[in-house]
């Protein structure tokens, strides 16, 4: 059955808006099984030219679609001086266009190299394309700073069952599976619609064994961890959801106002009794390290709650005479103590920095509270009386590779505070908090996280989120959060099942390429 041109588009664009589906808010997330579908019909009687170009229309349209919150973002937020201010949408425009381009960069690669490798080595879909898939995506988290927002695997964050796996394989083993069942299912079907026809029963048993046995896998190991988790030691948190409007944020005249909400929310969250209360990101806008009106009323409430305060704000420290600015977070003790702090490590590009400002000076301004931050250099650990801990700001979440470290240097649980007041009313929040819960079973460790504007939420070690609030509420958000179990596999070894795809997709292409230049 050969497709037409406009056929082939169509499928491509099929698979793309089931992508879309797939993810938060939409939560349809039943429908990664059957997404892939329709982009390997329209693919299978190409050349890899064209399969490029189709992978790559499914691309735009797929991420369009994830990532359409970045112009709310940047029309909301977003400034640029003076008379020009009304360019604001095609620039908003541009910004996405630009990261959409970028990303479906790697959806076209993914579809050429499948369709290269067909015809090269006649291998089918289901032996190349997971192992492909998976090669890709790696390679999207780290390449250019890294964007590995979307993976795939993050779609079953809500699949308790399946997502077990993430303990060896981090999100990479949800998406392999994924793709596996695509290319088998496709398989099937393409056999049965073939004259003569094809059963394609073997590819079908393989792809079917592999995913009873992921789902096997994770319903033991859940019930394998109700005990441990329920006799783990535990640690009472209070965390603290301000609610403060980004237009506010920064501004000084609701400065006393902001810092009035956090002290009245924290005094009814510790009469709970906490060990610890948590407040989001840059929750005070300012320079807490001088300010001299703000510094000791916020020393004096630690005191005053008799637990240990974590707050996000501002950091700075000289190199030389020159000072140099951080996102960070500070940990204060119930004696009014500063007790240790965090300088943000992986920054948000175009967002807290601007790479080669040299040459791109305009855009240093077009985000409000935006600074020249400069990174911070080391996986700072923080401790409590009964525990330590590890701070991941905002961004940093989502990078498996950065949060394994906190947890292998001796954090027995993790912290994330977060500003997601950018994002409005869209799904990146959700999103977002998503990407949470596999860094909960990757390290097996419980996870809070506190969010200016929601979504603040605990998440147990085997990804489940416990307890959450909704977007754009004020208030405070008591439990516990569970230490970890155990060191995992995926903390010891990170991202080796991902390297170990790139090694045998390198491996098919080397021979492929080598077959080619021989003929």
């Amino acid at each position: 059955m050969n497709l037409k041109e406009n056929q082939q588009i169509g499928l491509s664009v099929l698979s793309a808006l089931l992508l879309i589906s797939i993810f938060p808010s939409l939560d349809l997330e039943f429908l990664a099984w059957i997404a892939f579908i329709p982009l390997f019909f329209s693919i299978k009687d190409s050349r890899p030219i064209r399969a490029f170009w189709l992978g790559y229309l499914s691309g735009v349209v797929a991420f369009s679609g994830i990532l359409y919150w970045i112009i709310f973002a940047v029309t909301h937020y977003g400034k640029l001086p003076g008379v020009i201010g009304f360019l604001i949408w095609p620039v908003a425009v541009i910004t996405l266009s630009a990261l959409v381009a970028f990303l479906a960069l790697f959806s076209g690669a993914f579809t050429f190299l499948t369709s290269w490798l067909y015809l090269r080595l006649k291998l089918p879909f289901i032996i190349t394309a997971p192992f492909l898939w998976v090669a890709l995506e790696c390679i999207r988290s780290f390449f250019l700073t890294g964007f590995p927002w979307a993976s795939l695997g993050y779609s079953q964050y809500l699949n308790l069952p399946l997502i077990q796996i993430a303990e060896f394989t981090g999100v990479y083993g949800p998406s392999f599976v994924i793709i596996l069942v695509n290319a088998a299912l496709y398989q099937f079907i393409n056999g049965w619609l073939s004259l003569p026809r094809r059963v394609y029963l073997i590819e079908v048993a393989v792809a079917g064994s592999c995913l009873l046995l992921t789902f096997s896998f994770g319903s033991w190991r859940l019930q394998e961890l109700d005990a441990p988790l329920l006799l783990s030691p535990h640690l009472r948190v209070g965390l603290i959801q301000g609610n403060i409007e980004q237009d506010h944020k920064w501004d000084e005249q609701f400065r006393e106002e902001t810092i009035n909400i956090y002290q009245s929310l924290t005094r009814e969250a510790a009469r709970a009794g906490v060990d610890l209360i948590i407040w989001p990101e840059t929750a005070a806008p300012f320079y807490f390290q001088t300010n001299q009106r703000y510094r000791p009323r916020i020393l004096n409430t630690a005191k005053q709650i008799e637990a240990y305060l974590l707050f996000g704000s501002p950091g700075y420290q000289y190199q030389g005479r020159k000072p140099r600015y951080f996102n960070s977070a500070f940990l204060i003790s119930p004696q009014g103590e500063l007790r240790g702090r965090y300088d943000k490590i992986h920054l948000v590009p175009f967002g807290e920095y601007v790479p080669l400002k040299r040459f791109l000076p305009f855009i240093n301004r077009w985000v409000e509270g935006i600074g020249n931050f400069s990174s911070g250099k080391e996986e700072t650990i923080l401790a409590l009386p009964q525990a330590k801990f590890g701070v991941l700001i905002c961004y940093e979440i989502i990078f498996p590779a950065l949060v394994r470290k906190f947890v292998k240097k001796g954090a027995d649980f993790l912290v994330t505070i977060t500003n997601d007041a950018w994002f409005g009313r869209t799904s990146a929040p959700y999103q977002h908090l998503s990407m949470v819960t596999f860094r909960a079973v990757e390290n097996r460790t419980g996870i809070a996280r506190a969010a200016n504007t929601g979504i603040t939420a605990f998440i147990e070690p085997t990804g489940k989120i416990s307890r959450a609030t909704s977007i754009f509420t004020r208030g405070w958000l008591g439990g516990e959060v569970k230490l970890k179990v155990k060191r995992t596999f995926y903390t010891q070894f990170g991202d080796l099942f991902a390297w170990l795809c790139g090694l045998v997709s390198a491996t098919f292409i080397g021979i492929a390429f080598f077959q080619k230049r021989k003929l």
